[in-house]
This record gives structure tokens, sequence and C-alpha cells, in this order.
């Protein structure tokens, strides 16, 4: 089995860290957040738009060039072929990074060998999971990802997308404080835009000051 391929990033400085890279997205994934940004790489039967073995020739040509590839999606972790597709980009000389809900923890905790930095998105505080996500028990597997994420020592950020229509002002500063309990370090809120427009962060300076206290890596950012 190969890794289905439902769109291909040639180059990117913002999506891994410190690298150039490319952006590999992977079709499918199980849950149905309202705001995804890639609505066109949920449904999980759908053919690869990119056959693999093209994105393994465009990687061999760009040996030297690029630093790394970064495996989005849809949900990566939702296709068994992704730890073979993984270690041959490994074995070109690529570092590797992972874009994740956490909905699979197990196979999570299987390819976090194989990564060098993680994002994983954080969708809000866990007893809101569900309504965010439209999946029974997301939030349980999201926060045990979170755990093993932590435990591995692997180089990650933690990503919010919120507005306060998703959850409140006081949800929000619950979850930050949430997250430093775990041992999060870095985290990044990113706002919501809705089909009305973009909306306010509904915080005040004051908090903002509070979630950098928080976080010294915490940042602010204008997104989907």
């Amino acid at each position: 089995m190969t890794l289905r391929v439902g769109g291909l990033t040639r180059l990117t400085t913002i999506d891994f860290p410190g690298r150039l890279a490319a952006v590999v997205f992977c079709q499918g994934c199980p849950w149905r957040c309202g705001y995804c940004h890639n609505p066109e790489l949920l449904d999980a039967s759908a053919g690869g738009a990119i056959a693999w073995e093209s994105v393994l020739a465009f990687l061999h040509g760009r040996r030297g060039l690029l630093d790394g590839v970064v495996f989005s999606g849809g949900e990566p972790l939702a296709q068994s072929a992704l730890p073979q597709a993984l270690a041959q980009v490994r074995a070109m000389g690529f570092a590797t990074a992972l874009h994740t809900g956490g909905m699979y923890p197990d196979r999570l905790a299987a390819v976090l060998p194989l990564l060098d930095w993680v994002g994983l998105d954080i969708k809000g505080p866990q007893a809101g999971y569900d309504a965010i996500t439209r999946t029974p028990g997301s939030g349980a597997r999201a926060w045990q990802s979170l755990q093993l994420l932590l435990a591995s020592g692997v180089d990650y950020e933690c990503r919010t997308t919120w507005h306060e229509g998703l959850f409140d002002t006081p949800g929000l500063l619950g979850l930050a404080e949430q997250l430093a309990r775990a041992g999060v370090v870095h985290w990044a809120l990113q706002e919501c835009r809705t089909p009305d427009g973009p909306p306010t962060w509904g915080l005040t300076p004051a908090q903002q000051t509070l979630l950098q206290a928080q976080f010294p890596g915490f940042v602010l950012r204008s997104g989907l």
C-alpha cells in the first residue's frame, strides 16, 4: 500500500520551523471540524491526486536544496502507509515533520522515532472536543497524543484555532492553564476566519500578557 497524496506544496518556509521544506498533503480525515481549511482532503476513499512515486521523484531532485518534508492533511496518521513513507523520505536525507490532530495516539507513538518536529492541533478544552470535531471521544485521544509527544522529546508546537463561537474566552484561558500544567511550552493561538469575516479575538491586552507569561514561546497568529 502506498500513501494517498491529495496535494503537494513544493516549497514552504513556514510549515517546518527553521527548515526549507515541501509539504505532502495526505488524503482522509475522520473528524469534521467546521473550520477545516482543507475540506477536499477529508474523504478517505478518494484516490490520491498525485502518485507517491511522483512525490519521491520530485524529492530526489530536490536533495541538497530542501531541508525537510512535512506530512500534513487531512490526517496523515489515518493512513497505514505513513511509516513507510516517512522512512523513505528520511533515507533520502530529509528531516521529517508531521501535522496531526492527535486522533490516533498509538500510531503517533509508532512514528515519533521517525520525526524531527510535530505540529499538534489542540482543538479546545477536552470537555468541548466532541462538539468541535463532531466525533465522540476525540478529546481523550488528542490529549493522550499530547502526553506521548511531550514525553518523546521530539520538537513540537501545539496549535489552537479559536474564536468565541467555538468556546468562550474563559474557556480559552482555562485551556491555557491545562496546557501549562501538562508541560507545554510552545503554543500558538490561531485566528479562525469565518464566512462572515475575521472575528475579533475577544482577548484584552491583559489576557494576552497572561498567556505570554504562561508560555514563553506563545504566538498569536492570524490564520484560518
